[in-house]
């Protein structure tokens, strides 16, 4: 397999920008549809922030506020953000440590296929999902929590949730290269949900203690809910340009991280 593999990956393939963006669409259409058939996965990952939501934001909260925001409104970034990191870290963490385990990137490798089509493809089903969970959120606030936004607020809040992925998916390939197929998922939890709660994702940030509100400015997931707050008028008012900026040296972060991993993973295979 490694010679195989070693003669086929120094073998230069050529092909046309149109055929490279197939393999690329047929990579992420299979990778999609293997994590709709997983139940484990869209369960969780699906009804978890809209239980939530529907528990907290319209059936015992549906006539309060937070501040000048009613509390259907406000919670849609928040749980909106929760799901968008479940999503993004078990479709990468857990998918990518599962198959390095199973040797099935080693068999990608030795195919013709373009070495980053298998990435892009957990990315891109990490924002499909995501969308997913953000749509019905908005679609349960509309229909039974009075949730009323311009078209433009809308766009620009599903635009924010759903980049939101993308960090969060570089942490994601991090983490999947450094756990194992068992220590995954268990590895996931332990950091997104304590992450979560300090981030003020489950209770307003502005009700936790000072010391917790101190911390969430270094946590990503604060960073993404407060941009989305903010489209519904209820974020902390501290600059966007900071909020992204943090997102993105995140993400820098991370994909370091999982580069190092991929390296490691390459010269054990070759070595």
């Amino acid at each position: 397999m490694s010679t195989a593999t070693m003669a086929l990956s120094s073998t230069q393939i050529q092909r046309s920008p149109a055929h490279t963006a197939t393999i690329y669409l047929k990579e992420a259409k299979y990778e999609f549809l293997k994590y709709l058939r997983l139940r484990m996965y869209t369960v969780s990952v699906l009804s978890f922030p809209i239980m939530f939501y529907v528990l907290f934001g319209l059936v015992l909260n549906s006539n309060q506020s937070i501040g000048a925001t009613r509390v259907a409104a406000y919670l849609i970034p928040t749980y909106g953000t929760f799901g968008v990191i479940a999503a993004s870290l078990f479709g990468t963490a857990a998918g990518l440590a599962s198959d390095r385990g199973l040797g099935w990137l080693e068999v990608k490798r030795a195919s013709p296929m373009p070495p980053f089509a298998y990435f892009a493809a957990k990315i891109a089903t990490s924002l499909v999902f995501s969308t997913i969970i953000v749509l019905a959120l908005f679609t349960l606030g509309i229909a039974f929590g009075g949730v009323r936004m311009p078209v433009a607020s809308f766009a620009r809040l599903l635009g924010i949730l759903a980049a939101g992925s993308l960090p969060f998916s570089a942490m994601g390939l991090a983490l999947g290269y450094f756990t194992g197929p068992n220590s995954a998922p268990p590895t996931i939890n332990l950091i997104y949900l304590p992450m979560s709660f300090c981030s003020g994702l489950w209770i307003p940030i502005m009700f936790l203690p000072k010391v917790v509100q101190k911390i969430a400015l270094v946590l990503p997931p604060y960073h993404l809910s407060q941009l989305a707050l903010g489209v519904v008028g209820a974020g902390t008012h501290e600059s966007a340009i900071a909020h992204w900026e943090a997102l993105a040296a995140f993400t820098m972060i991370c994909l370091g991280i999982a580069r190092i991993g991929f390296q490691r993973d390459q010269e054990k295979m070759y070595g």
